[in-house]
């Protein structure tokens, strides 16, 4: 979990945000494409998103800007706030009669939020949110903060709280890429189930619905400009094969809800979804392959199981995994050794 909750947070790419001059009068004419990237290219490149926030652009964001401007450094959180600060956006919401939709974002709250971006430690990591959500209470980097909240959460083992903030996060912004994999994979987890066993089916239906939304956008996220063509289709597979593993733990459990038994159909999806995961992952999760197994020895699959939590136990060298794997394995070989039913006539 630890290594793909990295992942999740390395796309929040705010580092590179930038803005490079005092913050102007209202009435400053919005920045030009030119200004922009010499902002992104100067000394004081961390300028540029304030003021992009405060004054607009004059013009709209096409494929070929994009480019120039990630070109130039220009993160996700900037290129969002750009297509939201054009002519285009400006005067549709001028004919609206509201506000540009785009987020604003002052510096001293920029300031705030890269501190916690750069907080290892999780009970900082939490005072720092709450701070930041006293002082900027409207904040548009609140749906990251809460993101950065949930993992300090999972970091502490307490997922009720992890969960909570996720969600908080998804609300704030719905297509929030690295909280929906998050919670499409804190949902299913036992941990969480067993604090709400009369509503495992809603929440399990939430983590498949987070996931699956998740595998839509993975697609059409933007390659980064350090990225080489083989770095960026490992990063979206990295990701896809965490969305394939919260799906697979969601028919895991569901497998099991029936009052009349297991559902096979059920197991056999978790086997797929898992063995997606790990097939789209350059280093597989040990984790997974234990769920795999669980699900394949839930199915009579044996053979199967003792094969995937060897998997399991193999990657989990020197954590509790490899100990759960190992006791699982010793369990089927027991059972293999017991003498079967007759079959019946």
């Amino acid at each position: 979990m630890t290594r793909r909750l990295a992942i999740l947070l390395s796309l929040i790419l705010l580092s590179g945000c930038a803005l490079w001059a005092q913050a102007p009068a209202p009435q400053a004419a919005p920045l030009t494409e030119k200004e922009v990237i010499s902002g992104l290219k100067s000394k004081t490149p961390e300028r540029v998103l304030p003021l992009v926030s405060e004054r607009g652009v004059d013009f709209d964001l096409t494929p070929e800007i994009e480019k120039k401007l990630r070109k130039a450094k220009a993160d996700d959180t900037l290129i969002d706030i750009i297509k939201k600060a054009g002519p285009t956006a400006r005067a549709l919401a001028a004919k609206q009669g509201s506000q540009p939709s785009g987020p604003k974002v002052t510096q001293e709250e920029y300031q705030a939020f890269r501190a916690l971006q750069n907080e290892l430690d999780p009970d900082r990591a939490l005072q720092m949110v709450a701070d930041f959500e006293k002082n900027f209470p409207n904040s548009s980097l609140l749906t990251y903060t809460y993101m950065f909240a949930a993992n300090a959460y999972q970091q502490k083992n307490d997922v009720r709280n992890a969960v909570a903030y996720g969600e908080k996060s998804i609300k704030l912004k719905e297509d929030n890429l690295p909280t929906l994999i998050m919670l499409s994979g804190v949902l299913p987890q036992p941990q969480f189930m067993k604090e709400h066993e009369q509503e495992k089916e809603k929440y399990l239906e939430e983590a498949a619905t987070y996931a699956e939304r998740a595998l839509k956008m993975i697609p059409d996220i933007p390659k980064q400009p350090s990225e080489s063509d083989d770095q960026f289709a490992l990063r979206k597979n990295s990701l896809a094969s965490g969305a394939h593993a919260s799906l697979g733990m969601v028919h895991l459990q569901r497998s099991q809800l029936s009052l009349e038994g297991l559902d096979k159909d059920e197991l056999t999806k978790a086997v797929n979804e898992y063995q997606q995961a790990i097939s789209m992952s350059d280093r597989p999760n040990g984790q997974d392959y234990y769920r795999m197994g669980e699900a394949l020895a839930l199915g009579g699959k044996l053979d199967e199981a003792v094969t995937a939590f060897s998997k399991a136990s193999e990657l989990g060298q020197g954590t509790v995994l490899k100990t759960f794997a190992d006791q699982r394995i010793e369990d089927l070989k027991k059972k293999k050794a017991q003498p079967q039913p007759p079959a019946k006539p």
